[in-house]
């Protein structure tokens, strides 16, 4: 009787793990489709593109503008930390929808809300650092 129940288990479990990868297959099968796709039209593109280099096509493109002078430019890191300060909030969004639905669930709300207000502590420090230092300054 014991070995009865030990196979069915067993078979059980088996089939649920089938299942389970199956849809994984259909996720890697979709991929593998549409990485072939991407790599088709850019062989169509490579193969249909008419390929006749010129002086002109090979100098570097500013706009419409004749390039004067070296390829290297000076470039102001203060944009660099405003696109960074953007990706922080953003990533702040990205987490609080989430939270908000697990929120509302029983059982989770006191937990959630404490984790919620560390994480916008560290956003809020991070904002604080930013500002001591002149980052939010537009000059």
């Amino acid at each position: 009787m014991r070995d009865t129940l030990g196979d069915s288990t067993a078979a059980t479990a088996h089939v649920i793990a089938a299942g389970y990868f199956r849809s994984y297959s259909a996720v890697g099968l979709l991929a593998v489709v549409g990485a072939l796709f991407v790599a088709a039209a850019f062989g169509a593109g490579r193969l249909l593109r008419p390929v006749v280099p010129t002086p002109e096509k090979l100098l570097t493109y500013e706009c419409g503008v004749d390039p004067v002078g070296e390829g290297w430019a000076h470039t102001q890191v203060r944009y660099y930390v405003y696109a960074f300060l953007y990706v922080i909030f953003a990533v702040d969004s990205v987490f609080l929808f989430p939270w908000a639905t697990v929120f509302a669930a029983p059982g989770y709300g006191a937990t959630t809300l404490v984790e919620m207000f560390i994480f916008l502590g560290f956003l809020a420090v991070g904002l604080l650092y930013a500002y001591k230092k002149g980052v939010l300054t537009w000059t």
